[in-house]
């Protein structure tokens, strides 16, 4: 089963938009009222009978089962009786969100993440249509929806052949609202050959990407454009009244600002791995938890460049070119020869340049770093790296959804230049 997932930009009207708000807002109470009932019944047992607090406690039966998914699923079946409200939203997106909580709370311990928050009027912007029934859900640039009903959007590409429309999530962004479609086909696509050349990626913040064919890529500073900008609307909003209607139209402001950068980070991520995956059959990154990088000195340059975002992203592509695509081990990239796999030392952040002691290799470090990294994910497949350093002329299994060649030669912005 093949699973896509296309975005398109909605166009509802005054009264779908009146809707969508609505759906929005019971989903909100729903979320809030589920996790303030969890978190009550975890605080309930929290502390010993013969300790309790003299300030304040939770009261909870003993024999109160957990308020898991199920259980407030069906609590929430008989709500509808007392609260009318809740009958005028689809059941199943309320439904989802109960079990995006539950989700929440297994990703506490899965995940590491942290304990689910809860959402104001600005926090929930989403919700999910998980079905959409059995008849006709799309008729040229519109979509049915339940409750809502026909909603035009803007058809910026077509729906592939062979493709379902399997569920609807409808988002609000600061530009607006829009659609994503998941698409469901039922075929299997076999896993990328590892085959023809191979070129090894490393990220950095003095050069966004080194390829180990000794290109460079300068680092663009998303947010220092706009920073100027955003710096006077936010000053703006200080003495702004909380609550009032030009703070709210500021923050909308902000938003779309905020919402401006994202989008060109994103596009641009995009760009330059398609770059990367020309006449490139195997792409080797580092292994990296780029999150423990946004928590040093250098955290906000490290988030504006995106380089997590930069690897799933870039993980999509080679799936989609056909381009074989693993990490590797992170550890002494910088500090190993790719000529004669010697330990060279550790390096200060001021030395660009590689130079081998032992056989007098001298290259960028970058460089230098993104060859280790494409020696080890080659030695990885049982491999040799000479057998592959020239390549075979072969980008991996073909070229399996890009539905047009000009997808590969035009739009790329991203810049190469040689390593001096």
């Amino acid at each position: 089963m093949l699973s896509l997932t296309y975005e398109y930009k909605a166009m509802p009207t005054n009264e779908q938009i009146q809707q969508i708000e609505h759906t929005l807002t019971v989903c909100r109470k729903v979320w809030n009222f589920a996790l303030r009932e969890r978190k009550d019944w975890l605080n309930s047992r929290k502390c010993q009978t013969n300790a309790c607090s003299i300030v304040s406690e939770y009261i909870t039966p003993a024999d109160a089962p957990y308020p898991n998914y199920y259980e407030q699923a069906n609590a929430l079946t008989r709500a509808k009786a007392e609260f009318p409200e809740l009958a005028t939203v689809h059941s199943q997106v309320l439904q989802q969100v109960l079990r995006k909580l539950e989700t929440a709370f297994v990703d506490m311990t899965r995940k590491k993440m942290g304990f689910p928050r809860f959402k104001n009027k600005y926090r929930m912007r989403s919700f999910v249509y998980p079905q959409l029934g059995k008849s006709q859900v799309l008729k040229n640039n519109q979509i049915k929806l339940p409750q809502i009903g026909w909603m035009e959007y803007v058809k910026s590409r077509e729906i592939p052949d062979g493709f379902k429309v399997k569920q609807v999530r409808v988002v609000r962004k600061a530009s607006g609202y829009f659609l994503m479609f998941t698409l469901e086909c039922d075929v299997n696509v076999p896993d990328t050959v590892a085959s023809g050349h191979p070129r090894g990626i490393d990220l950095g913040l003095d050069k966004f990407a080194a390829t180990s064919d000794n290109e460079l890529v300068e680092r663009p500073r998303f947010l220092n454009t706009l920073h100027r900008k955003l710096k006077l609307l936010q000053r703006r909003l200080r003495n702004k009244n909380k609550g009032s209607n030009n703070r709210h139209k500021l923050n909308r402001k902000i938003a779309r600002l905020h919402q401006r950068i994202s989008d060109t980070r994103k596009d641009w991520h995009f760009k330059l791995a398609h770059k990367l995956c020309n006449d490139a059959g195997m792409v080797f990154v580092e292994d990296i938890d780029f999150r423990t990088w946004a928590k040093g000195m250098l955290g906000k340059h490290t988030l504006d460049a995106g380089f997590g975002q930069f690897v799933e992203i870039l993980k999509w592509v080679c799936w989609k070119r056909g381009v074989y695509f693993n990490k590797v081990d992170k550890d002494y990239t910088s500090q190993v020869c790719p000529q004669c796999d010697t330990h060279t030392g550790k390096k200060d952040l001021s030395d660009r340049l590689h130079a081998c002691r032992e056989c007098g290799y001298t290259v960028h470090r970058d460089v230098a770093a993104a060859q280790v990294i494409r020696n080890r994910g080659v030695n990885a497949l049982g491999r040799s790296v000479l057998e592959n350093a020239c390549g075979d002329g072969l980008t991996g299994t073909g070229n399996r959804l890009v539905k047009s060649q000009r997808n590969r030669k035009n739009g790329v912005q991203a810049r190469f230049k040689p390593a001096s």
